[in-house]
């Protein structure tokens, strides 16, 4: 039993409908799937009905964006088999609408400097809960001042050392923690790599405020892996995997199923969820 319990589809910044990803799940074998779209849960229950008609299990999940406000740096928490999701979901919405409006005070900036167009932008927006780097970069990349969404152009423009960049404000990672134990959801960690969050981890894991670290992942490199490792084994935590698909708005393509959680893994967190 495998599956990759990282995945983003159109509901958020990824390039691929939840149906697809779950077609493409069952062709390459897997087992389960997450649609962990950025702080919405809009495309789960669709991923339910499809993976029930295609054989593929599916794990309701979500991954929320979140700071360390001890250490100022972001950290992202996934949260699995939510049991209130109306509450999660009206929590998460006051995110999705602030990342709208920075996004469109970026959008602003670029359109000063570059003959793209909001409603262009919108065409890649459109069937997602927010808009996202990914729908700006697309936009540019037609009009040919980029051949990739996620690379050079965007680092320059719109990365958070980017001349059009305006920073959004996100909820402390430990009220976060809070609000998933409320709506009775599982809460791992994400790619502690990403943001050097081991010291974090270790203190949310002692507080018993995690139940998990996502271990297999791209951005763990293996120093990050020999520590999360040992994190987890010292407060039992469930160890997950995912490959954080996104089709090719990511800095370094990885194929879905290219990174997956174990059997064990994934029967520990159903076992959680009951």
């Amino acid at each position: 039993m495998t599956g990759d319990l990282h995945c983003h589809s159109l509901c958020s910044d990824g390039s691929l409908s939840v149906a697809d990803i779950l077609a493409y799940a069952q062709r390459i074998g897997l087992d389960y799937v997450a649609i962990t779209d950025h702080d919405t849960l809009a495309g789960v229950e669709r991923a339910r009905v499809i993976g029930q008609a295609l054989g593929v299990g599916v794990i309701p999940g979500v991954e929320i964006s979140c700071r360390d406000d001890q250490r100022d740096r972001p950290v992202h928490m996934l949260c699995y088999f939510p049991r209130d999701p109306v509450t999660l979901q009206a929590f998460l919405d006051r995110t999705l609408r602030s990342r709208a409006a920075t996004k469109r005070q970026m959008i602003a900036k670029i359109m000063a400097r570059y003959p793209v167009t909001l409603e262009h932008i919108e065409r890649y927006s459109s069937q997602s809960q927010s808009i996202y780097e990914s729908h700006i970069m697309q936009a540019l990349a037609d009009l040919g001042y980029t051949n990739v969404a996620i690379g050079p152009l965007m680092e320059e423009l719109i990365s958070s050392r980017g001349s059009c960049y305006v920073p959004n404000r996100y909820p402390d990672v430990r009220e976060v923690a809070r609000l998933i134990r409320q709506v009775g959801g599982i809460a791992v960690m994400a790619h502690p790599g990403q943001f050097d969050s081991a010291d974090l981890l270790e203190e949310l894991a002692a507080a018993k405020m995690v139940r998990g670290v996502e271990y297999n992942h791209p951005r763990n490199d293996a120093a990050t892996r020999a520590r999360i490792g040992a994190i987890a084994e010292r407060y039992r935590l469930i160890a997950t995997g995912g490959s954080d698909f996104h089709g090719p708005y990511a800095k370094v393509p990885h194929p879905l199923g290219s990174f997956t959680c174990s059997g064990p893994a994934i029967a520990g967190l159903i076992a959680l969820s009951r």
